[in-house]
């Protein structure tokens, strides 16, 4: 994303040009979106999250430091909004995932290997669902949304040392829980 740009909209902003907010909306709502579906876990909640995260953005626009980057605070405010509502909800408990509805018969192996995929990443979804939430956030920034150390800290306010130790337990107990759930390695 480019920084000048998301800092020419911030200024437009503060100057009352709402079509500029709009721009960073439209710029960062599939991001924020994704960010909240993986921590929730749920779509509708997704887009109460993602949503709630853009109107604290503009309603505290006037906090923003300048010498961040827009998306780094954007992205900690949908992290918060996200982690709020699940705490709102107390939906700590581990998601149950779809009905499976959604898979057509076929006895192709093409089939077949795509419903094994789905399979191996709804236990991973699970799986990440049953980490404490500081965990599961590290996870999603990183491997889902592929920010470096530095913008995960950033993000979350912490150090990137932080970071690093974070996610290394987070790996850990991720690899735990699929181990449990018989999706480990069998080399």
């Amino acid at each position: 994303m480019n920084e000048q740009v998301d800092d020419d909209l911030v200024r437009q902003s503060l100057e009352g040009d709402r079509e500029a907010f709009g721009v960073l909306v439209d710029r960062y709502q599939k991001p924020v979106y994704n960010i909240a579906l993986r921590i929730l876990r749920d779509e509708a909640d997704a887009e109460d999250a993602a949503q709630s995260a853009f109107i604290r953005a503009f309603q505290r626009l006037k906090t923003f430091d300048a010498s961040q980057k827009f998306f780094s605070w954007l992205y900690r405010i949908a992290v918060n909004e996200s982690i709020n509502l699940l705490k709102q909800q107390n939906r700590f408990e581990r998601f149950e995932g779809g009905t499976g509805d959604d898979v057509p018969d076929s006895g192709t192996e093409e089939h077949e290997a795509r419903i094994e995929a789905e399979s191996r990443e709804q236990q991973l979804l699970d799986g990440l669902m049953e980490l404490r939430v500081d965990q599961r956030v590290v996870i999603v920034l990183k491997h889902f949304q592929g920010l470096s150390y530095i913008e995960i800290g950033e993000i979350l306010g912490i150090p990137e040392r932080t970071v690093k130790s974070r996610l290394f337990t987070a790996r850990t107990v991720l690899k735990n829980v699929l181990l449990k759930k018989g999706m480990g390695r069998h080399d």
